[in-house]
């Protein structure tokens, strides 16, 4: 096979590797993404190329998943146009190092008999780093959320359990077209397992009801202290008339997002009156987001919680922090502006809370946080029986990294099996069942104000037990099956 033609195999990889998630969602592709790629890796002899041909499938899947990122540094972050193309290339640059790693392993691996399940562990321990070298977003397995076959994983490894469904069956399809041995598809056949596991939980309506709110805040700039009352005061009628709704029961639980508007709960006076009366006259616990200072004045992305009686019922500080939205790297300051009042300068929270509710106990992450399939997780297995993720997607504009994000918190309700609640700022604001299904949205795009059904549960799933130990162990057997393919050519 020519080199060129190698090239075109990469290249169709990068580009499955786009369509298979939102949007188009051409989901189809998922089980033979990684076909092309592995097929030109093993017929390469040069580990050079091999490790160019998959550093550029990489480049090309992450910067066509992640392109919306060049625009939102430009608008939202206050790049000049030439740095926030700078940085996006760059970005797509080290994303794209993991494929270049996995092409350039592949080739060994295609030498051994067993090369599809350990090329599929080996793929599969390469993304689980991706969250520990400070960026992950949508994995392969994200594919599969509405496939229900695969999706019988995701309670058990997380979405690292699909990806290895589709990294299997990609490695399999490789080495039978390079050995022309059907054999090679027999390793397949465990895979039959899946319809013999539990299915995913039904569908059923939830027996509580969270009233919430999406105030549609325009993303464009700075706001006067002015214009933030005026934000609040009808976020809080908006509020108040749904809560007070006789056609509805009294809500479990009031739900604000992560707004644009910087919210001072401890430092406004006004503001803290206004939403403890609103708790209060509504009976109900209430969770909104808020920028909160430490005593040497460093903010805080914050949701603060409410007790029913419109007293303080505790905090959480967002962890994983935007790179570029919420820090910026000492040696952009100069450069970069900001997000928000605060933006550039926010400081990760460093404690994880679950705040116990009459509402249930509610596991709080907020917007970006719900990339990490092991900080979501960790709620659930300190005892949270409802995932709710505040979020503010307007940075997005109308790309599909809206559809990217729900995504996400549906991929993380499957694996814990959780109801979660998802309220932005302008959509998409949805109830998400136990299966990742969405029950309840409300109208993208503009003020709205509806009740989201979910219910509390209390049995864990084990991959909300045990974590990520079936990825970091993909990642030790797929090593280590390099090193005894290496061996093994070497004799």
């Amino acid at each position: 096979m020519k080199l060129q033609a190698k090239y075109i195999l990469a290249v169709a990889t990068g580009l499955l590797m786009v369509l298979i998630q939102p949007a188009p969602s051409l989901t189809f592709f998922a089980p033979f993404a990684l076909t092309p790629l592995m097929i030109a890796a093993a017929e390469e002899y040069s580990a050079r190329q091999r490790f160019l041909m998959g550093w550029l499938a990489g480049i090309i899947q992450w910067g066509g998943t992640c392109y919306w990122i060049r625009e939102t540094l430009a608008q939202h972050g206050g790049m000049p146009g030439w740095l926030a193309t700078l940085l996006f290339v760059l970005f797509a640059l080290a994303k794209g190092l993991h494929m270049g790693i996995f092409s350039t392993a592949s080739s060994y691996l295609f030498g051994v008999r067993w090369a599809p399940p350990a090329l599929a562990l080996l793929y599969v321990g390469l993304e689980r780093t991706h969250a520990e070298l400070g960026f992950t977003w949508l994995l392969l397995g994200n594919a599969g959320t509405d496939m229900g076959i695969p999706m019988k994983l995701a309670p058990i490894f997380g979405v690292y359990g699909v990806s290895f469904v589709f990294a299997l069956l990609s490695a399999s399809v490789a080495s039978w077209y390079l050995r022309w041995d059907r054999m090679q598809l027999a390793w397949c056949t465990p895979l039959l397992v899946l319809y013999l596991l539990p299915g995913l939980p039904e569908v059923k309506a939830g027996d509580m009801n969270a009233l919430v709110v999406q105030p549609n805040i325009p993303e464009d700039g700075r706001m006067t202290d002015v214009q933030i009352h005026e934000v609040y005061d009808k976020l809080a009628r908006i509020t108040l008339n749904g809560a007070l709704d006789r056609t509805h029961r009294r809500p479990s639980l009031l739900l604000w997002p992560e707004v644009p508007a910087s919210l001072y709960y401890e430092t406004d006076a006004a503001f803290r009156n206004q939403v403890s009366s609103l708790a209060r006259i509504s009976e109900a616990p209430f969770l909104f987001g808020t920028v909160r200072f430490d005593k040497d004045g460093n903010p805080f992305n914050t949701a603060q919680l409410l007790t029913a009686t419109g007293d303080p019922g505790g905090t959480y500080d967002k962890m994983n922090l935007v790179p570029f939205g919420e820090f910026v790297p000492p040696v952009f300051n100069a450069i970069v502006g900001k997000v928000s009042q605060e933006a550039g300068t926010f400081q990760p929270g460093t404690d994880l809370k679950v705040f116990g509710t009459p509402a249930g106990k509610l596991g709080v992450f907020i917007c970006y946080e719900s990339a990490f399939p092991h900080h979501v997780r960790a709620y659930v297995s300190r005892g949270a029986e409802v995932l709710v993720n505040l979020t503010n997607d307007g940075y997005f504009g109308k790309s599909a990294a809206r559809d990217q994000h729900l995504m996400l918190a549906r991929m993380r309700a499957a694996e814990n099996e959780r109801w979660l609640l998802r309220p932005t700022n302008d959509g998409f604001t949805a109830s998400i069942d136990p299966a990742g299904r969405v029950i309840d949205e409300l109208p993208p795009y503009r003020v709205a104000a509806g009740r989201l059904q979910y219910a509390t549960a209390f049995k864990t799933t084990l991959y909300s037990r045990t974590g990520d130990i079936f990825a970091w162990n993909a990642l030790a057997l797929g090593l280590l099956s390099l090193l005894v393919a290496r061996w093994l050519d070497s004799r």
